[in-house]
């Protein structure tokens, strides 16, 4: 049966699938792909009862309107594979990169059917803030979603989104700014935080160029007794702030927020289009660099302190806690440490095998350390600590030795010390070491961290490569102890699932009081070559959070949904109370033939020459 809860909410996921992929001859890169949404709506019934129905869209992008009304067989956009492949060569990937541009300043020249203004895909998250559902990727803006039909209305740029009428304009602070190059100034991380305390929107923006991330915090202007939107309440608001301290271009995936102080991960994973000159990929790894925590006050990036240690790479931050204590001079409350939860992984193998790549072998004159670790990707705490003048890295150690990725919290707790964590895990080996044709999630995991955390203080595990729970996900799925601090719920043999989302109980007594949300496909319905057919469908499972064992429904989907990345559950409310919206973003049946162009021998010879150049690059 359905849980009552989940009345009138949806449940929506966001991921990359690929509509130019005719002769890539490989499957796409998990990070590559149109941005696609695929969402659950449990419509409330006049009868009370809860009927779910499906709902699945393409997020119309400015690449997306372009490939289809241009039709190409390349993507617009350069992969990632491409960019990374160590097979590319340096004048492959300078082509491909060109390439793009051309066709970027061709979609702005007159017989063009749509401009390509920004470059994102938007296949990475989406998240509700303000009374807008916006999905977001670190290569552009968030790009506002109508929910619960998820159709696309259009660029947000931190004040407002297009398709809002003129009246949404509360401060004229958005990203970017202005410039020839503002429009690389307004890349979002993936993943904003969102306050459950205050309701501010956390971001930051990569760039190419100095000071390299920018900084931003948006308020929330919706809150009131009546839930209805009211342009004149306004509170602080700080955007495109510098962070000072990043020295070069980085791949910045997340960040950590707690409830006072902002964590940048300044890894030794570079971006830069710049590593070209210096006979490097694109995307480069250094094994001998060093991760840098920058830690700083939530108002005042300037304050920023790093905190250095061994190199590894971080995509997800499972969430992040202040510790404090009151000043027995002054009687305030100071912060003595920043304690940070994310999943780290030894190398950025995730890379390469998210496209079914073999990852390159490190270019260098010397060894590797002595003390390398293994390649994994875990569960792992670092604590900073603030109240000595020195900045020390106290606690740096992994939580479980079980593989574990794609992390979600309540959302209520999360930027406070949250006792469990949830999150993805694949058996037999790491996310890094095959996260492609070879590695999927067959295992939810639940995590008490806390107690963890705990057990560390009473025998600390050896610093970096140290691990509180060493057991086996066999060994853990054995456990017969209802209070064990890792619970597994085993998918069955052939099925394989997505990233979950936690949804909380109505008045539940306890933090872990709800279910988790998550598509799964079961594989047997795939041909011999690999390959879904018509008929293949997926699934929507609600499990127990509580005792991660029982399967609470199962609701089949008309379609298969694509492997995909990061979802979020927006209750009633939230949709309820969404801002109001003018205009939404459409693929007109023949978009070129609706613009009003003079008909002369010069333009029809312009328009055959533009679809010439289009079909050539594709």
């Amino acid at each position: 049966m359905i849980p009552s809860e989940l009345a009138g909410g949806e449940y929506v996921r966001n991921g990359g699938n690929p509509v130019s992929n005719e002769v890539l001859g490989r499957d796409a890169h998990w990070f590559d792909g149109d941005g696609m949404l695929s969402g659950v709506l449990f419509r409330k019934m006049s009868d009370g009862s809860i009927e779910p129905q499906f709902v699945n869209q393409f997020i119309l992008t400015d690449v997306y309107l372009s490939a289809a009304t241009t039709p190409i067989h390349f993507p617009i956009l350069p992969s990632i594979a491409t960019l990374v492949n160590p097979l590319s060569s340096i004048f492959t990937i300078t082509v491909t990169i060109l390439r793009t541009l051309l066709l970027v300043l061709l979609s702005h020249l007159p017989g063009s059917a749509h401009a390509v203004k920004k470059l994102s895909a938007v296949n990475t998250s989406i998240i509700f803030h303000d009374g807008r559902a916006l999905a977001t990727c670190e290569s552009g803006p968030p790009m506002r979603i109508l929910l619960p039909g998820l159709e696309t209305v259009g660029w947000f740029d931190g004040t407002k989104a297009e398709g809002e009428s003129a009246e949404a304009v509360i401060s004229r602070d958005r990203f970017g700014g202005d410039g020839l190059l503002s429009f690389m100034k307004d890349w979002t991380v993936a993943h904003p935080r969102l306050d459950p305390i205050t309701n501010e929107l956390l971001l930051f923006h990569s760039t190419f160029f100095s000071p390299f991330i920018r900084y931003s915090i948006l308020p929330d202007n919706s809150i009131l007794s009546d839930k209805q939107y009211n342009p004149a309440v306004c509170t602080a608001k700080m955007v495109n702030v510098p962070v000072p301290g990043i020295s070069e271009a980085k791949m910045m995936h997340d960040f950590g927020v707690s409830s006072g102080h902002t964590i940048i991960m300044s890894l030794p994973l570079s971006l830069d289009p710049r590593n070209l000159a210096k006979n490097l990929p694109v995307v480069s790894y250094d094994p001998h660099g060093r991760s840098r925590f920058g830690v700083f006050p939530r108002w005042k990036p300037e304050a920023i302190r790093y905190f250095e240690t061994d190199a590894c790479c971080i995509f997800h931050a499972a969430n992040a806690w202040d510790e404090t204590y009151t000043c027995q001079i002054t009687k305030a409350v100071e912060t003595k440490a920043v304690n940070l939860l994310v999943c780290r992984l030894t190398s950025a193998t995730l890379v390469y095998s998210t496209g079914n790549m073999t990852a390159p072998i490190p270019v260098t004159t010397t060894k590797l350390p002595c003390n390398a670790e293994e390649e994994q990707c875990r569960l792992y705490y670092y604590r900073f600590l603030l109240s000595s003048s020195e900045n020390i890295i106290t606690h740096q150690f992994a939580l479980c030795t079980i593989p574990f990725e794609f992390p979600t919290i309540r959302d209520s707790v999360s930027m406070s010390s949250a006792r469990f964590i949830y999150g993805c895990s694949v058996e037999g080996t790491t996310f890094g070491a095959s996260l492609g044709r070879a590695a999927k999630i067959d295992s939810l995991v639940k995590v008490d961290a806390l107690t963890l955390i705990d057990r560390a203080e009473l025998n600390s595990p050896t610093p970096i490569t140290g691990c509180v729970d060493n057991r086996s996900a066999t060994e853990i799925l054995e456990s017969q102890d209802p209070g064990d601090p890792i619970k597994i719920f085993k998918l069955p043999s052939g099925h394989y699932g997505q990233e979950a989302r936690f949804v909380p109980r109505r008045n539940g007594v306890s933090e872990d009081d709800g279910w988790i949300l998550f598509y799964v496909f079961d594989e047997s319905q795939l041909d011999y070559r690999g390959v879904a057919g018509p008929d293949a469908k997926s699934e929507l499972w609600v499990v127990d959070a509580k005792g991660m064992k029982e399967v609470i429904c199962k609701i089949t989907i008309p379609q298969r949904v694509p492997y995909g990345l990061h979802g979020n559950w927006f209750p009633e409310e939230a949709i309820l109370r969404q801002r109001p919206v003018e205009t939404i973003r459409h693929v007109p049946a023949a978009m070129e033939e609706s613009r009003v162009i003079p008909s002369t021998s010069w333009m029809d010879t312009w328009m055959q020459l533009r679809r010439w150049a289009f079909h050539m690059l594709g």
